[in-house]
């Protein structure tokens, strides 16, 4: 590691552990640690504005002992390049989704289910109790995780929006290419709904609308937006098929090296970061629903019994996946909302 690489991520740090950099904090006095944070999404998304948030308070909280460095835009690479950051210790927080996780606690690919949510007001229910704590401390407490689980963040709700018509039921479905995220069980979901399911990278997907490879995608309203799909795939309907909540781990590598006090401060700004996140996300979602239905999109609201048939069709993927997270799933379905 270069001399000005060693100085910019802080010299507390390699005491900790972080870095192993062949020198302690001691000799410097009191000094800084610089905690770096991973995100794929840009500066201003409410995932890394939270985190961006968080630093500030920590900086407060601490007198600068501690700040957080934020690395958006996959500058750090993807989300499982990040995870696997946070396990060595070469990054302190890394924001990433249930899926790189999954491997990790199995029980956390529940989210990933179809419909598993009655809506997003009952998602925020069971995050933020006994269900979501208890999934939270199988991520610390996993022998094979390196991580510490600090809270939830929002990612709203997936919905379908397509360039040839609208959509209202499984039927209109059919024919129709869906590019999915790369998760068989999202693929099968697609496919139940009556689509075809294509597995491809977001990276892919607006050539692929232009040129026909796909016809549509499905996603949450500020991404449908912030990846200008909208202009292309002017038919949004609200399905609301996938609720999946994300999450923000922190390096147990590092967590161990700090006091108990600290550490104390770092897992209360967290829980607070998962409440300010979903504040930032409301208003981003609502802005994102106003720039396209102000762009002439065609956006589909559906009714409780048309929603109900896509639920009806997704059975046989609750059939093959969901058998091994029915306590939990009951679990889940009881918490009011």
């Amino acid at each position: 590691m270069k001399r000005r690489d060693v100085l910019r991520t802080g010299a507390a740090a390699a005491a900790l552990g972080v870095t192993g950099l062949g020198f302690g904090g001691s000799a410097f006095g009191q000094q800084k640690t610089i905690f770096k944070a991973s995100d794929v999404h840009p500066l201003g998304y409410p995932t890394v504005e939270a985190v961006v948030r968080m630093g500030t308070k920590l900086e407060q909280q601490t007198n600068g002992r501690y700040a957080i460095q934020m690395f958006p835009s996959m500058q750090l690479g993807g989300e499982k390049e990040a995870l696997e950051q946070a396990q060595v210790g070469a990054l302190q927080y890394a924001r990433v989704s249930v899926g790189v996780v999954g491997p990790i606690v199995d029980d956390l690919n529940v989210f990933n289910m179809p419909f598993v949510f009655r809506d997003v007001k009952h998602m925020r229910a069971v995050i933020d109790g006994a269900v979501g704590e208890e999934l939270m401390n199988k991520i610390t407490n996993a022998s094979n995780s390196r991580l510490i689980g600090l809270c939830w963040m929002d990612a709203g709700a997936r919905s379908v929006y397509n360039k040839v018509r609208p959509i209202r039921s499984p039927d209109d479905l059919k024919g129709l290419k869906i590019r999915m995220m790369g998760n068989p069980l999202f693929v099968d979901t697609m496919n139940a709904m009556g689509g075809n399911g294509i597995s491809m990278g977001m990276d892919q997907v607006y050539n692929a609308m232009t040129t026909g490879v796909v016809d549509g995608a499905e996603n949450n309203p500020p991404s449908y937006d912030s990846f200008n799909h909208f202009p292309i795939a002017k038919n949004y309907s609200l399905t609301e098929h996938l609720i999946i909540p994300e999450i923000l781990v922190f390096s147990k590598r590092t967590f161990d090296g700090l006091a108990k006090a600290d550490q104390d401060i770092i897992k209360k700004l967290a829980k607070e970061a998962q409440l300010e996140q979903r504040k930032l996300w409301d208003e981003r979602e609502a802005q994102s629903m106003k720039k396209i239905k102000d762009a002439g999109i065609n956006v589909i609201t559906l009714t409780s019994a048309e929603k109900q048939k896509f639920q009806d069709s997704v059975k046989p993927v609750w059939e093959k996946y969901g058998g091994k997270y029915a306590d939990l799933v009951k679990r889940i379905q009881a918490v009011s909302s």
